[in-house]
């Protein structure tokens, strides 16, 4: 078989739909597809022979790189063997029966029940069906509706669908299929309350309680949020905030959701990113790290009290999914988890997270950066026009974003993601077990990328340091 690359890019192009991509011919500018063939620790190699960091672990997902290949091989194999596949549909097996108990030792608060999915978006529409089933079962039906925040991604199905908050990619398929009501984002940069971390908490808490009032207390069944929100840029918390939605859910009797499809295991420098903000969630959806992408799966972590009506006498879970809790990827997801441990994956995020924001707070001197912000190994850049940190206008974000970065961002030999369903930001998410050295070349290159992007739309020259 013809595996060169021109071959792999046309034969792409006809047979093969890119997720959220652009799937037309390319262009004369277009940068050439980049097809990836092989991967070795934090960095990945490309069929035209090019090296690059993957400093976004492949979509926040490969928290251990690609070092770890012959060591989930071993144990996908021996379960292969063993019992290559079961479903948990009134039935189960000694992987996915010990994945959830390991699961509930390390869960916050009362999680002690898991239900297993097969990605981010399965486990955002199990929750929300677990959370309906909850309420039906103490009578109360008529909690139909979520609060939720702009510009939030929460999946694709349908479902979730109805939860996320970016407008343009909900258009063309019709009504929601849960009513949502959304309320705005943890972001302080440009408010005008931002100098006043308790005034700001307060106005954030203080909307969603009256959205909660407005749309009626007794129809609303759930509150969803992300411990840092990603769409937008690494939107993170005010002091307090976890804490208010708690006291607000609990006063109007709606179950408080953490969607930690990204921010959990490790990407914050906890199991769970909840655990950093003291929140204390009802119910926590993962995919993504849960495995360290070595195979698919997600799962739904559930508070005794929301699972208790599903062990009532005559009551069933009214939800299935055909490979949750696949036993492959029950055992992968145990492997992955004992690395955490034995490597000391959680210590290393914590121990060199001042580091990358001290290093990426030295881009703010470049004219095209206006903000950097994040937690863990989980950070955003925001570029801005001027020094008045003007947004770049959808013209300018087209060029920069889709026209110029994706590029150059390969002539750095840097997998990022340069998004805009908020405001125009380069985003990073390096895998987990990136040493100084990396971090230090992540961010080098960056500052390279971003002042050639500043040169692009013909900014002026850097501000001066320390200059937000």
């Amino acid at each position: 078989m013809d595996t060169t690359h021109a071959r792999l890019e046309r034969s792409a192009r006809e047979h093969l739909l890119l997720h959220f991509a652009r799937n037309g011919r390319p262009g004369r500018d277009t940068p050439p597809l980049l097809v990836l063939e092989r991967g070795e620790g934090p960095y990945v190699y490309d069929t035209l022979g090019r090296r690059h960091i993957d400093a976004l672990s492949s979509l926040f997902c490969s928290q251990l790189g690609y070092g770890y290949g012959a060591e989930m091989a071993e144990v996908a194999r021996e379960q292969l063997e063993r019992l290559p596949f079961n479903t948990n549909w009134s039935t189960a097996h000694p992987p996915a029966i010990e994945l959830a108990e390991r699961l509930a030792e390390l869960s916050p608060g009362r999680l002690s029940h898991a239900f297993f999915t097969s990605g981010g978006s399965e486990s955002v529409e199990a929750a929300w069906k677990i959370v309906r089933q909850y309420h039906v079962a103490h009578g109360r039906p008529e909690r139909t509706k979520v609060i939720a925040r702009r510009i939030a991604y929460h999946g694709v199905t349908l479902g979730a669908l109805s939860l996320t908050g970016v407008e343009p990619m909900k258009a063309p398929f019709g009504p929601p299929a849960i009513p949502v009501r959304h309320v705005s984002t943890t972001n302080p940069f440009r408010a005008p309350d931002a100098g006043d971390e308790a005034a700001f908490c307060r106005r954030l808490l203080a909307e969603v309680d009256a959205a909660i009032v407005e749309e009626g207390p007794d129809t609303v069944a759930m509150i969803i949020a992300e411990p840092v929100q990603n769409a937008g840029g690494c939107l993170t918390p005010p002091a307090g905030y976890w804490a208010g939605l708690r006291e607000i859910a609990d006063r109007h009797g709606a179950l408080l959701v953490a969607d930690e499809v990204i921010c959990g295991f490790g990407r914050l420098g906890e199991w769970f990113g909840s655990q950093r903000f003291g929140a204390e969630p009802d119910l926590v959806t993962v995919a993504k790290g849960l495995t360290s992408a070595y195979a698919p799966m997600g799962a739904v972590l559930v508070a005794d009290h929301v699972a208790a009506p599903l062990y009532e006498d005559g009551r069933m879970l009214l939800h299935g999914v055909t490979f949750g809790g696949h036993p492959v990827s029950a055992a992968i997801a145990l492997r992955n988890l004992e690395i955490f441990e034995r490597d000391g994956v959680l210590e290393n995020v914590r121990a060199l997270e001042g580091h990358l924001q001290g290093r990426l707070e030295e881009l703010r001197r470049l004219p095209i950066v206006g903000d950097v912000r994040g937690a863990g190994f989980f950070w955003a850049v925001e570029m801005v026009k001027d020094a008045a940190n003007t947004p770049l206008d959808a013209e300018e974000r087209e060029r920069l974003l889709r026209g110029f970065l994706p590029g150059r961002l390969l002539e750095a030999g840097l997998i990022a993601r340069a998004d805009d369903r908020g405001d125009a930001v380069l985003q990073i998410a390096p895998p987990l077990i990136s040493d100084a050295a990396l971090l230090d070349d992540v961010v080098d290159a960056m500052a390279d990328v971003l002042a050639d992007a500043g040169t692009f739309l013909g900014l002026e020259a850097p501000r001066a340091v320390g200059v937000a």
